[in-house]
């Protein structure tokens, strides 16, 4: 998988994705409307002495919803527990929940890939700040009935649709993070560099953002990389010239697409004579999992307007053609 958009980070890498996170709300870039609806229900929230509502967070990976969960509790002066959905248990639930301090908030990530079982113990734990406990089966079951701290729920989902009406009901607030656009990522890349202490040339902030797929946390991998190559290579400033040279190196080409995302591409184009091919069958080809084409790839992919996902299967379309530099008859490249 992509060096830059693999879900999981070696320990140096998320100690540093945390150094770059923004800690107030005043210095998260981007996602204006996000902000200003946030801002509103955080200081109502704080008026009034209450926890605040429960917030569901949607959007492609890298665009800011675990940030946006830590702003929450700095924002709030309250504890963060963070858990992964896929990870949680029933019994992980009732533990979690009871150990809350009132207004504490309680992350999920991955949240539409929950257990049914744990699902389901958070529906009167959301709405009615109550846990129910069922202790034996059949006739001889009872019920232990605790009540709860107010505490808010922070999603975080990159699928909305996989979650289940009753969960997603249960949010009083739904926030889609979009991709940024490059002057926003170029704003990012400068204060990423002043707080690793990078000298950075404002061309070459622009240059690493315009190839970071309009979004943060790819263009702060990609600057760590433009650092090495600055520090190595070179007296340690990032010039235009120093980032051009390293995102070669990492083959990241203009329009942000990397060596498996060309290949994505390319085997639609080629291999499969431009679609339409279904998602399995691409897969396999690219020896990639389906989640991770269907999560990771596809959704840049799809925004620049190279692919499209038709009914019979993925098909590429004739900006996709342009970018590779091939014809619809063209089979040179396998």
């Amino acid at each position: 998988m992509s060096q830059f958009l693999a879900p999981a980070l070696r320990p140096e890498e998320e100690e540093a994705e945390r150094s770059l996170r923004p800690r107030r709300l005043d210095d998260f870039v981007g996602q204006e409307r996000v902000k200003e609806q946030l801002q509103i229900a955080l200081d109502a929230a704080k008026a009034r002495d209450e926890a605040l509502d429960h917030v569901l967070l949607a959007g492609p990976p890298g665009l800011g919803k675990t940030t946006l969960a830590q702003i929450v509790r700095e924002e709030l002066g309250v504890g963060l527990r963070t858990v992964a959905g896929p990870a949680l248990e029933k019994k992980d639930i009732a533990a979690i929940l009871t150990a809350l301090e009132p207004r504490d908030v309680l992350f999920v990530d991955e949240i539409h890939r929950l257990n049914r079982s744990a699902e389901e113990i958070l529906y009167p734990a959301l709405e009615d700040f109550r846990l129910d406990i069922v202790f034996g089966q059949g006739a001889a079951a009872r019920t232990l009935t605790l009540d709860l701290p107010p505490f808010t729920l922070v999603g975080a989902t990159t699928r909305t649709g996989l979650l289940t009406t009753p969960l997603r009901d249960r949010f009083g607030m739904t926030f889609r993070l979009g991709y940024y656009d490059p002057g926003q990522l170029a704003t990012i890349v400068r204060r990423s560099a002043g707080i690793l202490q990078v000298e950075i040339a404002d061309d070459a902030a622009e240059e690493i953002s315009s190839r970071s797929r309009g979004t943060p946390r790819i263009a702060n991998r990609i600057l760590r990389r433009v650092r090495d190559v600055a520090e190595v290579r070179h007296s340690g400033a990032v010039t235009t010239a120093v980032a051009q040279e390293a995102l070669e190196l990492l083959e990241v080409d203009e329009q942000g697409l990397e060596r498996v995302d060309r290949e994505l591409l390319e085997a639609v184009a080629v291999k499969f004579g431009g679609g339409p091919v279904g998602l399995s069958t691409l897969a396999v080809a690219l020896g990639e999992e389906t989640d991770t084409i269907e999560d990771v790839y596809e959704p840049y992919l799809l925004q620049l307007g190279f692919l499209q996902r038709t009914p019979r299967g993925r098909v590429i379309t004739d900006l996709g053609r342009a970018h590779l530099g091939t014809t619809r008859d063209d089979t040179s490249l396998f």
